[in-house]
């Protein structure tokens, strides 16, 4: 089992009403989220701890989840209300405006960890559930407490202008790179976490020596690379499809990743070190055929196994 950890949040995605109005449509959305939805239609066995919200978004966001065939038991129910990001598309690029004070997700505590089961072998996290406060904590300290028995994965997925104290999240951030096994980054969060004039590759080495085994950086449509610590760089090219916007692009790549290491029998702590250059360039090709499906819909909708 893989199980993903962060947020779920409604994205209200800009849509025209049928008399030619502007007006914004509720999507089951999140970073984390979406690539629980990824993985659950890719056959894999998910799971998903968060905190979800009792209003009516929290109940379109568990039914999402529950279609897809994510197990729910580990959700953290909440009565505050859910997370809203608002979306603005420019040219398919998609730019976010939070509303999270006081909400079901952000308001997890590290006094709330619960008990995962011991067929989750590997555990994914990222989003802005690693920016906000007090949820940051309440992710770091599971990873912490987890990494000894269970391989790490993480996408801080950085979005800079919601970072409030840029220190104290570096900090919490090392903290998590330091046991994680696979960090993906895009290459603006690697120039954001290595603010110097290193090439990609250095700055990607310097994470690497920090703890994970493997670090992916993606570059757009310039495809994605893989440097393994003390081993050679991965290179796979995206895949060229008429973009109809980049909504969950990223978050379902990495579910692509996770489910061909899984395929693979290579997601787990005690398989870490046999992740070599050819598992990654399959982990990683198949990852852009996932995104790939994405970024030609509308929406963060991922295919189901059958569509690839």
């Amino acid at each position: 089992m893989i199980i993903c950890c962060g947020e779920a949040l409604i994205d209200m995605i800009p849509s025209t009403t049928v008399d030619g109005r502007n007006c914004f449509t509720p999507h089951a959305g999140g970073a984390v989220f979406n690539t629980a939805i990824a993985l659950g239609r890719l056959g894999q066995e998910t799971g998903f701890v968060t905190g979800l919200s009792q209003d009516l978004f929290g109940m379109q966001l568990s039914e999402a989840l529950v279609e897809s065939g994510v197990d729910c038991s580990h959700v953290i129910r909440s009565p505050l209300p859910t997370t809203l990001a608002f979306v603005q598309l420019t040219n398919g690029q998609a730019r976010y405006t939070f509303y999270d004070e006081n909400t079901a997700g952000r308001s997890l505590t590290p006094d709330q960890l619960p008990d995962l089961p011991d067929a989750a072998a590997a555990l994914y996290f990222g989003g802005i559930s690693l920016i906000s406060e007090p949820c940051a904590e309440f992710y770091a300290a599971l990873a912490e407490r987890e990494a000894p028995r269970r391989l790490i994965m993480i996408d801080p997925n950085i979005r800079a202008a919601f970072v409030k104290d840029a220190a104290r999240y570096r900090a919490r951030l090392d903290r998590m790179v330091a046991v994680s096994d696979i960090v993906k980054v895009s290459d603006e969060d690697l120039d954001w976490i290595v603010p110097d004039a290193a090439g990609l590759e250095d700055k990607a080495r310097r994470l690497c020596a920090a703890g994970p085994q493997v670090v992916i950086v993606t570059r757009g449509s310039e495809g994605a690379s893989a440097i393994l610590a003390n081993g050679p760089v991965v290179n796979v090219p995206a895949e060229r499809v008429a973009v109809v916007d980049t909504v969950g692009a990223g978050d379902t790549f990495n579910a692509g990743v996770l489910s061909k290491l899984a395929e693979d029998g290579l997601l787990s702590k005690s398989k870490r070190s046999e992740i070599d250059p050819a598992a990654l360039t399959r982990a990683l090709a198949h990852g852009a055929r996932v995104a790939a499906v994405t970024v030609a819909r509308a929406g963060a909708n991922p295919p189901w196994a059958h569509e690839l």
